[in-house]
């Protein structure tokens, strides 16, 4: 006796899992707000950019009555208020390595690189993705630091405008310069691919080179330092003359210098294993 067997089809699902640059940037997102780094790296970027500036500022004030008249024709306002800027690059620099080391240090890279084969919308999301993070949350910060500041200064008629010339460059520059930083950090560390040799080489560029260049005769010193990336940036935030860029040439060469990091991070990308 023959019996029949029912067999039951079981339906296609429509296909869905197509690599788009959207999902990337998504799956990029969904990453980097979920690591426990990024609130506590960007919490500090944010407090030091305020706290440090109130700090400064109020320091400052307290002091002002005791100078003397030439560091009083010296000073401007904008420089206690833009202090914390100093501290918060660290933070930003920092968590830009780690934003692709940790991965590596994970493994989770293989699976990305397997969901994303042709590898560099991987490396572009990352960075669209931390770019538009750190300048959301740089340009308040950084708004936030000056009208506290201000506030403290008026106290001493010593304030300025935000309409005052140069004060708007300087500020939203430091957001600007904040967030190529961050992006800075991102490259070396896709060209690294190791937390600790990232940030050594991120803390080496920025932080040790400046003061290594003392070791060169004067004339030299002054003809190089303006062309490194910490005061090329820097330079931005500048409202008094001195040794270094134009504001927007010196914002320029360090965007030179973290696109001439993102280049060769893409090479090695495409050509190494993950």
């Amino acid at each position: 006796m023959s019996s029949a067997v029912a067999q039951t089809q079981i339906p296609r699902l429509p296909h869905t899992g197509r690599v788009t640059q959207r999902r990337v940037f998504m799956s990029e997102w969904t990453k980097l707000r979920s690591v426990r780094s990024t609130r506590w790296s960007l919490l500090a970027a944010v407090g030091f950019t305020i706290g440090i500036a109130a700090l400064a500022c109020a320091v400052v004030s307290h002091h002002w009555p005791h100078l003397s008249a030439g560091d009083r024709r010296d000073f401007h306002p904008l420089e206690p208020n833009l202090a914390g800027v100093q501290l918060a690059q660290l933070a930003l620099g920092v968590l830009g390595v780690l934003v692709i080391t940790a991965e590596y240090s994970t493994g989770m890279i293989r699976a990305s690189m397997t969901a994303v084969p042709r590898r560099l919308p991987v490396l572009w999301a990352k960075a669209v993705v931390y770019g538009l993070v750190t300048l959301v949350l740089t340009i308040p910060s950084v708004l936030i630091a000056f009208v506290i500041g201000q506030s403290i200064f008026s106290g001493r008629h010593i304030n300025v405008a935000f309409t005052d010339p140069h004060v708007a460059r300087a500020v939203i520059g430091a957001a600007l310069y904040l967030t190529v930083v961050g992006l800075f950090g991102l490259g070396l560390g896709a060209i690294v691919r190791n937390t600790a040799g990232g940030i050594a080489t991120f803390a080496g560029l920025m932080f040790v080179l400046p003061p290594l260049m003392n070791v060169l005769p004067t004339s030299w010193n002054n003809a190089a330092s303006p062309y490194l990336p910490l005061q090329a940036g820097e330079a931005i935030m500048s409202t008094t003359p001195g040794n270094h860029l134009a504001p927007w040439t010196g914002l320029g060469l360090l965007c030179g210098y973290t696109a001439i990091a993102f280049a060769i991070a893409a090479v090695l990308l495409v050509r190494r294993d993950t």
